[in-house]
């Protein structure tokens, strides 16, 4: 009995040490999604569009090794309009630390696009994405996005992680 009440002890001393108030969680808002469209308004990321890029590949700048892949996710919305998700992988460098307590990291990815040129050539074009994330004890954010060295966003309250390229 004695082994019984110390083991129910145990649990219930063990699951209050793990507890912990809302305001010790830090809030994570790392997704970023990319769009890209032509003047007239064409999803360039369909593959099977005519004029579209068929081949997409995301380099680290930061990285390790000169090549350095990038994982991101094509993806698509009810509309059928493909996208890039992109959550993380390139490296994050610290751009400022106004304090312990406030920093801000960028990463800096060269994005490859490859559409043919005619029936036997490809062309492609290397871009270049900076993320900018804010870093807090309570919050972790994307903070700006610069494409090509152009700012696309910038965050606000309650507004998603979303850049829409025109190519």
């Amino acid at each position: 009995m004695k082994n019984v009440v110390f083991g129910i002890l145990v649990i219930f001393f063990a699951l209050l040490s793990c507890r912990s108030d809302d305001d010790s969680l830090q809030k994570i808002d790392q997704l970023f999604n990319l769009y890209m469209k032509n003047n007239a308004g064409q999803d360039l990321l369909n593959s099977k569009k005519s004029g579209s890029f068929t081949t997409i590949s995301m380099n680290d700048v930061n990285g390790t090794a000169d090549v350095a892949p990038v994982t991101f996710s094509l993806k698509m919305t009810t509309d059928s309009i493909y996208y890039i998700e992109y959550l993380a992988g390139a490296k994050r460098v610290t751009l400022d630390s106004i304090s312990p307590e406030d920093r801000t990291y960028q990463s800096e990815i060269d994005v490859t696009l490859t559409r043919p040129l005619t029936d036997s050539t490809n062309v492609s074009i290397v871009d270049r994405l900076k993320i900018q994330y804010h870093w807090t004890p309570s919050l972790f954010e994307v903070s700006k996005v610069f494409y090509n060295d152009e700012l696309k966003f910038t965050k606000e309250p309650n507004v998603p992680n979303v850049v829409t390229i025109v190519k």
